[in-house]
């Protein structure tokens, strides 16, 4: 249980609670329905308990463009059968673009390679016109796949808001991730677009990925046209055929206005990738409407983002975050990007991009507050960093002493706004508010129409308790499916095998008397690294390719004071040493195969690994084990195939 009396870190001023949009929504329901709550807690508990009304007005307050009306905002309301907006046809790319003068700036964008340069909405409308047109012109329609393995750059928020303008469905990878990574990625949804760099830098080195692309595409036998980015050399080509066109090319040769296509509300928008312990990753799929009403409610209800303010999140195109930061056109805010890495050539790159920019809300992974933390940095004395409002940090949690520095290293007068959320949803459950106080170490709130509570093992929601997070009632931003899932099966047993018809996340979560929520990490065997969700069977795939190791077992655990320490537990085959040159060569080729968040931070040697009689690796209870429950708790050996496995865990911890 977490401190009844924690510290009290920020408090919002009246200026601040007024001008919010959360405030202004409150007076709009005031006045247009009828309804008057005393404090968020309140408003809260209504949106969760007449869920219909609550989307509604969402649909209403933010004045949703639909091209055919409605017929019901919500059918089938157990999950995961509910269906929203049952009639309409709207397009979220169209939402993003509308209302935006020319001149306005779209996107301010700094790299390694760059210096500070800004686009205009002027610029954006043309290269997408351009990409849009070549995307019709070879016959693309609503519902066809276009696949990115690009950087956080502006071209690739170009190549989104083309590929969702005409209904087409976007999926995206960051060029660190290997080739291995990527062909499982994207063959599950058969595109016929790629759209590719040549390379990346990081850190000040450059990697040359052409043998990583011509790897990928020869591995996705739908691909009909490639569409190659010199991006680290601007002389780069990839080998010529009648498939392959420059992106110089396509924006010299095609043009237009954009246009935008309906599409039902339910329509396809993207695919995001989370992996289970087993097979391939999920192909995770989202709604247009879905995503659209969630983030128009979020950007404005949690990250209070205004007209003219600008929003940055660090995050490559392998993250939700890069998708959900897209979002910020909605509040018709300017988009900041930042490709390359956080800690080159100083930890200080990115507060001085705040200063530069200026940045209004400040978004990153909580390692990257956590590894500043540790580097001693004092932002706000060394950068002006005025206009920055608020500090965004989610992926993993937060630990308390890095909510202190916040405050005395970057500003006193700051909105922390921890938030949590997932792949899952592509937004947060929980997370920040404009009208409500900053505690050490706690998320402020639930986020409006989001269900959720903390059950124990009895199922029972508790208070100032540790239990399981749980969504009792459907979200609009919770997938219509999984690609390649047509029982839904996988989607069923990711969320709802433990709990028919109630979304379990897999994090441990407390509910404090306040409201406020403190989050402890993943109650399952998904790795959460770094803020990035990795399967196990990812590390698995490549381990089962070397000779010398008859089996594994990796878990990653939640450390006090924000560290992750993810061990990787290997029995050798007779004859094998697990000495330096095999850890090496284990290591390379989890980071060249898949990146280097799936690198383990030890490896060490055992004799066996815990399974269930049925054959199932007991990953979680190892995990548990290690953790410190006891493990008459953590594992039932009367279910296990060789229980005495469970003595080396034990030893170890």
């Amino acid at each position: 249980m977490t401190d009844p009396s924690p510290k009290l870190l920020w408090q919002p001023s009246k200026p601040f609670r007024e001008r919010s949009h959360l405030s202004h929504y409150r007076e709009w329901l005031r006045e247009h329905k009828g309804l008057q709550f005393a404090d968020y807690h309140e408003l809260w508990s209504w949106s969760v308990e007449d869920i219909k009304a609550f989307w509604e007005s969402i649909w209403e307050y933010f004045e949703v463009k639909s091209y055919t009306p409605y017929t019901e905002v919500l059918s089938g309301d157990a999950m995961p059968a509910a269906r929203w907006f049952s009639g309409a046809t709207v397009n979220y790319a169209e939402h993003l673009c509308r209302n935006k003068p020319d001149e306005q700036t779209a996107i301010i964008f700094q790299s390694e390679r760059h210096s500070l340069q800004r686009i205009s909405w002027k610029e954006l409308r043309s290269q997408v016109g351009s990409l849009q047109a070549f995307l019709r012109a070879q016959g693309l329609t609503a519902g066809d796949r276009v696949v990115a393995y690009l950087p956080n750059i502006p071209e690739a928020t170009t190549a989104f808001l083309a590929t969702c303008s005409i209904g087409a469905v976007w999926s995206s990878c960051s060029p660190d991730f290997g080739s291995s990574s990527v062909i499982d990625r994207f063959q599950q949804i058969e595109p016929k677009v790629l759209i590719a760099v040549d390379g990346y830098q990081y850190g000040g080195k450059s990697f040359d990925r052409r043998e990583v692309v011509r790897e990928i595409t020869s591995h996705l036998p739908t691909l009909e046209r490639i569409i190659f980015l010199p991006y680290l050399n601007p002389d780069a080509t990839l080998e010529e055929s009648e498939r392959t066109i420059s992106w110089s090319r396509v924006m010299e040769e095609y043009s237009g206005e954009p246009e935008f296509t309906p599409v039902p509300f339910s329509h396809p928008i993207w695919v995001l990738y989370s992996s289970g312990t087993t097979g391939k990753p999920k192909a995770i799929t989202h709604s247009q409407g879905g995503i659209l009403l969630e983030h128009y409610k979020y950007l404005a209800f949690h990250n209070d983002v205004h007209r003219g303010e600008n929003f940055f999140w660090f995050s490559t195109t392998g993250w939700m975050m890069w998708n959900f930061v897209q979002a910020a056109f909605l509040m018709d805010a300017t988009l900041v990007l930042y490709d390359g890495s956080p800690g080159y050539p100083g930890m200080e790159i990115l507060w001085r991009l705040a200063e530069e920019a200026p940045i209004h809300h400040f978004g990153t992974g909580a390692p990257y507050l956590v590894a500043c933390m540790r580097a001693d940095l004092s932002p706000g004395k060394t950068f002006d960093l005025g206009p920055l409002r608020s500090i965004g940090s989610t992926g993993s949690p937060l630990p308390p002493e890095a909510f202190d520095w916040a405050y005395d290293s970057v500003k006193s007068d700051l909105w922390l706004c921890s938030m949590s959320g997932g792949t899952d949803i592509c937004t947060a459950f929980v997370g920040g508010n404009p009208l409500l106080p900053v505690y050490e170490g706690e998320i402020q709130c639930r986020a409006l129409g989001c269900a959720l509570y903390a059950w124990d093992e009895m199922g029972n929601a508790v208070i100032g308790e540790v239990g399981e997070m749980v969504i009792t009632k459907p979200m609009p931003s919770m997938p219509i499916y999984f690609w390649n899932d047509p029982e839904g099966k996988r989607y069923r047993e990711s969320y709802f095998e433990m709990y028919p018809g109630i979304w379990r996340h897999g994090d441990w979560v407390e509910i404090t008397e306040r409201g406020s929520l403190i989050i402890y990490g993943r109650s399952d065997a998904t790795l959460n690294r770094q803020g990035v969700r990795i399967g196990t069977a990812e590390i698995y795939n490549v381990l089962q390719k070397m000779p010398e190791i008859k089996d594994s077992l990796i878990v990653n655990l939640e450390l006090k004071g924000g560290e992750h320490f993810m061990p990787l537990f290997v029995v050798m085959e007779s004859g094998a040493l697990l000495d330096d040159v095999l850890k090496g060569k284990i290591k390379k080729a989890l980071r060249s195969e898949y990146s280097p968040r799936h690198v383990p931070d030890e490896i060490i040697e055992v004799q066996d690994i815990p399974y269930t009689i049925s054959g199932k690796k007991l990953e979680a209870p190892v995990k548990k084990i290690l953790m410190g429950m006891p493990v008459e708790k953590a594992a039932n050996p009367d279910a296990m195939r060789n229980p005495e496995s469970l003595d080396f865990f034990v030893g170890f911890r």
